[in-house]
């Protein structure tokens, strides 16, 4: 077994990096202890002997936030105590036979916003990955019941049916057809290369053809139907009679369609609701161990992805206590001068490096491989000796399910051979009123309680002992669309910052619920995610209290004599000098900084303040 005769993979640790961040935290430290002493001092002076006095408000006010920066500035440190890296090494990984099966996860809402050419592509990419067919398998969760997307699952089948071939015989690595014909890809002159391009090419062409034809045909489908509908379960089955395509269909994935039930009286829980769904429906249908999750414009950009998340999985010393490897999200439609930051550098260059030092990142929302046991917590851990009384409390009266649970995917075969008595059985497991009275989204799958579904359901993994890893390989395995304008990035962030601060304030706060069932550290990051929307009360404070001070002649910060004003220079010049030190270690220029540091106090008095709002009115009751 020459393959079990080297790791997997291997964690990196930048010592220099190390030692530049823990330098750069104690002196800096040291500086902001000398700010909070001269401000605390101020109110055991004479001056302050009038608590009514101008000068006195104002000094506490200011005080108040300097002090909720220099907290955050602390509660940030934990990101870069130790950064490390991770390369995996797929070429030594066990023959394909003996691999665990793998289920993909999309999501889809509304044709309208996501295009379903391009949803299709996503799709199509997933069932090209690097990997055997027979242990991959493909759903497709569309919130919207639209006829559009279901048609255009069909059309995607029969492509993929010439396309994964074509990638596999030539070694394509961008998998995703749209992308790979507007990108031109070389590859290594083969014989006929050129000529099955270009037939796949008017297959691509006519399949965008089919799917645009059907739209234009069906242009008035009700929108109504989309938040009222029964629940629709298809095993998806291509339509083609070419000879070529029929002689490769036993290699191809399986693909499921599924959309869930939709009533306006029940709580449809946004994508983590319809995620829950995808793991029941998929759990008596492949039951793969592992889940990769995929938003719909999210598509594969290289085939070794799968691959590669499995050299962490199958770890023995990591795969124990390994919930998710995750990777970073990349985006194919941002321009050099990234003046919205909508390439999101900090997140996935330097935060989940270093929460990978400590317990691992979280979920990103997309392109993670995650354990689909650590979403069951503690039933699925303890195997038979489970009450079937109490797994029906936990996971739904679905027998089936049930029974499924301890199910390996060695049985895929024999449960894909009952598909049609499997799938009556599915439409119940994505009814509407399943989950009442169950645990989903509290104890079990993805966790109900805020938009921002990633960050809770990371916080309560790593709050259950679970692991995590970030895999950042040189050419980016996924690719999106981001924001490229003002308004969709704010309308965006403002959502973020609402389920952060929604977590921040339950009872399952971070710097409460975290300390005692995870490290300081790795509590520390997730509190200052949770609060980081609060950033917008002292910046507003110091956007308007120094001004108005100056205007009235109140002094509130030391002379320039003083040698205090030379401590307030230095806190300033090295927090920027950090940023900018962190922006051109990355590889990103000094304009990147700019836009960066204008940006942060765009969505300080903004989005982070309506986020905080929201989150507000949200647990009071005032707003659902």
């Amino acid at each position: 077994m020459e393959h079990r005769s080297h790791p997997l993979n291997l964690c990196h640790v930048d010592p220099k990096l190390i030692a530049v961040n823990r330098a750069h935290m104690l002196i800096h430290g040291a500086a902001l202890l000398i700010l909070i002493h001269y401000r605390a001092s101020f109110f055991f002076a004479e001056e302050a002997s009038s608590p009514g006095q101008p000068t006195t408000l104002a000094w506490l006010i200011i005080f108040l936030g300097e002090l909720t920066l220099s907290l955050t500035w602390l509660l940030y440190q934990a990101f870069r105590w130790r950064p490390v890296s991770r390369t995996a090494f797929p070429e030594r990984l066990p023959g394909d036979g003996e691999l665990p099966s793998i289920d993909v996860l999309v999501c889809t809402a509304d044709p309208d916003k996501e295009p379903t050419v391009a949803v299709m592509n996503t799709v199509i990419s997933a069932m090209a990955l690097d990997y055997p067919p027979e242990k991959l398998h493909v759903y497709l969760s569309d919130d919207g019941s639209s006829l559009l997307t279901l048609h255009g699952m069909r059309e995607a089948y029969d492509f993929a049916r010439r396309w994964s071939p074509f990638c596999k015989r030539y070694g394509l690595k961008t998998r995703c057809p749209k992308a790979y014909f507007m990108d031109n890809e070389d590859v290594s002159a083969s014989v006929g290369y050129e000529s099955e391009k270009e037939e796949v090419k008017e297959k691509y062409e006519l399949f965008e053809a089919h799917i645009n034809g059907y739209r234009n045909r069906n242009y008035g489908e009700s929108r109504d139907g989309r938040l009222d509908h029964p629940s629709t379960i298809e095993v998806i089955h291509g339509n083609s009679s070419d000879e070529v395509v029929q002689a490769d269909q036993q290699q191809m994935p399986l693909l499921v369609y599924v959309s869930r039930e939709k009533r306006p009286s029940y709580p449809h829980n946004f994508k983590a609701g319809a995620l829950n769904v995808l793991l029941r429906v998929s759990g008596v249908i492949s039951n793969s161990p592992y889940v990769l999750v995929l938003d719909c414009d999210m598509y594969c950009n290289d085939p070794s992805s799968a691959r590669r998340a499995i050299c962490f999985h199958l770890d023995p010393t990591l795969s124990p206590s390994l919930s998710f490897v995750q990777f970073p999200q990349s985006f194919h439609n941002i321009s050099k001068n990234d003046i919205y930051d909508s390439k999101h550098r900090s997140p996935f260059g330097i935060l989940w490096c270093g929460m990978d030092g400590l317990q691992g990142p979280l979920i990103s929302g997309t392109g993670f491989y995650v354990k689909r046991e650590s979403l069951y917590s503690k039933p699925m851990q303890e195997g038979t000796t489970a009450n079937l009384m109490d797994l029906k409390a936990i996971f739904g009266h679905s027998n089936e399910f049930i029974k499924h649970l301890h199910w390996s995917d060695k049985l895929n075969k024999n449960i894909l051979s009952e598909l049609g008595a499997v799938c009556r059985d599915t439409e119940h497991l994505a009814s509407c009123h399943y989950e009442n009275g169950t645990k989903w989204g509290q104890e079990v799958g993805f966790k109900y309680g805020s938009v921002t579904e990633d960050f809770f359901t990371s916080f309560a993994l790593h709050c259950k002992g679970w692991k995590s890893v970030y895999c950042c390989p040189s050419r980016p395995q996924f690719l999106g669309a981001s924001t490229t304008n003002l308004n969709d990035l704010l309308v965006q962030i403002t959502r973020w910052s609402s389920g952060w601060a929604q977590v921040g304030f339950s009872r399952f706060s971070p710097p409460i619920y975290g300390p005692w069932r995870m490290s300081i550290l790795q509590s520390m990051c997730y509190t200052e995610l949770a609060f980081f929307p609060l950033y917008c009360l002292p910046l507003c404070c110091l956007a308007t209290i120094p001004q108005i001070c100056l205007f009235n002649g109140v002094p509130i910060y030391p002379e320039v004599s003083s040698s205090l004003f030379l401590v307030y220079c230095f806190v300033f010049l090295s927090s920027l000098s950090k940023h900018l030190y962190e922006v051109v270690v990355s590889g990103h220029s000094v304009r990147t900084f700019i836009n960066e540091q204008r940006i942060w106090m765009i969505h300080s008095v903004t989005t982070y303040l309506y986020g905080s709002i929201n989150a507000v009115l949200t647990k009071t009751g005032v707003r659902r």
